[in-house]
């Protein structure tokens, strides 16, 4: 069974995450047919528009911790989880469908869609403190939401639930859980109904807007993040995580 999906109808094209049952955490293969999904839409002339969206209870978890434990825990590459911006002149718009956790690597996809459509009971958070891991991602948030709930997000690692993301900006619409899928289609449809030349244009202004805010900070975010995942504490997060047991911090 593939961990990610692809399908193309009515001028939407779908991409499923598929790993219900570690709630789509991000493991190597799961993060390679999310490279290899986003590429199919770029090349697609039939798909003017992209729903990311996940099956079962959660849309992603963020790093599959146990994965990382057994591969070491060196600095994540800063492809680690996969680019939308970085399809090559494709400018056709993502939309992420966010069910229950929206984790770490998860939140940072959804950040990377270009609108996100949430259930009511989805959450969005930085849970990197929880675990002795690092989050050089996440100074793309700045280009979203104000500096103080950004700070809240990365020094609490508590996530805040859909509503409190939509009142931040980083939802647009926020649906019954049992109708995310329809509204997600609807709006989709909607969009591919629309002027293309129009609607990539609009896509390749917002996304230079963001890409010039976040690229004066998103190369230091790298290196002050770099004696995190140096640390003992780095390593004994997801071993703890693997463990089933609570870490146990040294701040060194």
């Amino acid at each position: 069974m593939s961990l990610v999906d692809f399908a193309v109808e009515q001028g939407v094209a779908f991409l499923t995450l598929n790993r219900p049952d570690a709630r789509n955490a991000l493991n190597a293969e799961l993060r390679q047919g999310i490279r290899d999904g986003l590429r199919a839409f770029a090349s697609d002339a039939s798909a003017n528009v992209l729903v990311i969206q996940a099956a079962g209870t959660a849309f992603c978890a963020g790093a599959d911790l146990a994965e990382m434990t057994a591969l070491g825990t060196a600095m994540i590459p800063r492809d680690f989880v996969p680019a939308i911006t970085d399809i090559a002149d494709c400018h056709k718009p993502v939309v992420a469908a966010v069910q229950g956790a929206a984790f770490g690597g998860g939140f940072w996809l959804a950040q990377q869609c270009d609108l996100v459509i949430a259930s009511d009971d989805a959450r969005f958070g930085i849970t990197e403190a929880r675990w002795g891991r690092g989050a050089p991602w996440a100074a793309s948030l700045l280009s979203l939401i104000g500096a103080r709930a950004a700070m809240e997000l990365l020094v609490t690692a508590e996530p805040v639930d859909a509503y409190r993301a939509h009142e931040l900006g980083l939802v647009n619409h926020v649906v019954p859980a049992e109708q995310l899928a329809q509204k997600c289609v609807e709006f989709a449809q909607h969009i591919a109904s629309l002027a293309p030349l129009s609607v990539r244009a609009g896509v390749q202004m917002v996304r230079a807007q963001r890409a010039a805010a976040v690229e004066r900070v998103a190369e230091d975010a790298w290196t002050m993040w770099q004696p995190v995942y140096d640390s003992e504490d780095a390593q004994e997060g997801p071993r703890a995580f693997a463990e089933k047991r609570a870490p146990v911090w040294r701040g060194q």
